[in-house]
């Protein structure tokens, strides 16, 4: 049996749609994307599977009538993994959401700072981030003020991440 071009088509377009909205920064994107690359999977494995048979229990059809009983059991799983993903994705976004009001993923400052030493240990290799300023980046990720920890107490400067203990303040609603 040959497959439909119709469903390789749609396998196709599933699959590249699925790839450009993982690439994306904003988390509900991504979480589509993996969706409509299960989804692709799911037809794939159906295309892949040949045409429908009978049920595939041994002395209820005939052997070469049989349809194939591993196309279903990976459809099933992958519908159970992307379920399990999903809500995760899900609940990051959410959480993502509470926290800074967008579900966008932001730059890691450590992530270029090892990318940079990286470079400075590869000669073959250039960064052109690192020509950018007088300013290093490890000075730069001392100045970045943690997004989560916005208790600086009244004797720290801001962006430094302080308890503020001992100065009367609260930390999370929880007085210390």
């Amino acid at each position: 049996m040959t497959p439909s071009l119709t469903l390789v088509l749609a396998i196709g377009v599933l699959f590249a749609a699925g790839v450009y909205l993982l690439l994306e920064r904003s988390l509900t994107r991504v979480l589509l994307g993996f969706i409509l690359i299960s989804n692709g999977a799911n037809l794939l494995f159906l295309v892949a599977g040949g045409r429908a048979g009978g049920a595939p229990v041994v002395g209820t059809t005939p052997d070469d009538q049989m349809s194939d009983p591993l196309v279903q059991a990976m459809a099933l799983t992958a519908i159970v993994i992307t379920l399990g993903l999903t809500a995760f994705v899900l609940a990051m976004a959410y959480r993502s959401w509470q926290l800074h009001g967008h579900d966008e993923v932001q730059d890691d400052v450590e992530d270029r700072r090892v990318a940079r030493h990286a470079a400075r240990n590869a000669p073959a290799f250039e960064d052109l981030d690192t020509q950018d300023g007088d300013e290093t980046l490890d000075d730069e990720a001392a100045q970045v003020r943690d997004e989560t920890d916005g208790n600086d107490g009244p004797d720290e400067p801001p962006g430094s991440g302080g308890t503020g203990r001992g100065h009367g303040t609260r930390d999370r609603g929880v007085e210390r």
